[in-house]
């Protein structure tokens, strides 16, 4: 009789293969992450995709918090839904009115924040191992579809192995590793922990994803190789630069043999506003990117940034004349590719 744990490998590995084992994933983040700029992302070589932190509690109860926080489209796919929650019947309330749109129910269990401290969820769950080993396995005996976690290390590291064994053994069939502590919070001071990342992928054998570090093409590549792991998440460097997996750099990465590609940052946002024309979400998120995607030239001219700021709503009429203007005034700045 075939082992329980190899059978749920075996399904692991299955629908990870399914669906074309995708290596260039976009992170799940917070207001972030949403279906336009998913897309926006999709056309520029993103494989897979997370949505923002979705809460569950709130999900499962409230019907206007679910149509203005999630959305998807046909072309959508890949698709990972990430809830937080302390709770297993409400989180699978949850998980079961997004399984029939998306391929996994992730399981925040990596959030810092305060926030996630107040709620007791996402890293803070690691106080109570027993919890999450709940969480996992009410999702894993009652869903059609597969559950993924994405996690934080423990400062010692054999504790961070025990951890991803109990998830595999839970029923995870794909973990992400987020190759900081949860008091590492500030990526420009920790470098994510490569090295921790792959004794997990050699610890478990379910398929495993790296986050942490990832701001060009070449770090994706080193990852890989570095750590043996299956895909790679990428956050904030994404945020900036939403082509980074099509190979485009921004300047701050742009040395060795690169060239000036026929793309910038006003590119990206013009093409970002027509997908949240056609696929709409709130305008909190909207304001965002463009902050981001607009960065340099609202540093270059503090008069833009004031404008922005002091649109208490916005509207596309607005934006599209913000894009106007800094084309008027430039410089224009490229985003650059490898020779």
């Amino acid at each position: 009789m075939a082992s329980p744990t190899l059978d749920m490998k075996d399904r692991a590995w299955a629908h990870w293969t399914k669906l074309g084992g995708p290596k260039l994933i976009v992170a799940p983040m917070v207001d972030s992450s949403e279906l336009p700029f998913r897309m926006l992302c999709r056309n520029y070589g993103a494989q897979a995709a997370y949505t923002p932190m979705l809460d569950s509690h709130l999900f499962a109860n409230d019907h206007n918090y679910r149509t203005h926080e999630f959305s998807t489209s046909k072309e959508d796919r890949p698709l990972l839904v990430q809830f937080c929650g302390n709770d297993p019947d409400t989180l699978l309330k949850a998980a079961q009115m997004v399984e029939p749109f998306c391929d996994y129910v992730d399981i925040n269990l990596g959030c810092p924040l305060r926030g996630a401290k107040q709620g007791n969820y996402g890293a803070f769950l690691m106080d109570n191992l027993p919890l999450i080993k709940s969480l996992v396995q009410k999702l894993a005996l009652n869903l059609n579809i597969p559950v993924s976690c994405k996690i934080r290390l423990f400062p010692d590291i054999e504790d961070t192995l025990k951890y991803a064994k109990m998830l595999e053994q839970a029923g995870c069939s794909l973990l992400a590793v987020h190759g900081r502590t949860r008091v590492e919070k500030d990526f420009n001071k920790f470098r994510a922990d490569w090295k921790a990342i792959k004794a997990v992928k050699e610890a478990v054998g379910i398929p495993v994803l790296a986050n942490g570090n990832i701001r060009h093409m070449d770090d994706i590549e080193m990852c890989l190789k570095e750590t043996g792991v299956d895909g790679v998440l990428s956050a904030d460097s994404l945020l900036q630069n939403p082509a980074l997996f099509s190979g485009f750099r921004t300047a701050e990465w742009a040395v060795g043999n690169v060239r000036e590609g026929n793309l910038d940052q006003v590119d990206l946002l013009v093409e970002y506003l027509k997908l949240c024309e056609k696929f709409p979400v709130p305008w909190r998120m909207i304001r965002d990117h463009v902050s981001k995607m607009l960065g340099e030239w609202l540093k270059m001219y503090p008069k833009l940034r004031e404008e922005l700021d002091a649109q208490s709503t916005l509207d596309f009429e607005f934006l599209y004349g913000l894009v106007d203007q800094v084309r008027e005034l430039g410089p224009k700045i490229p985003l650059y590719l490898n020779n």
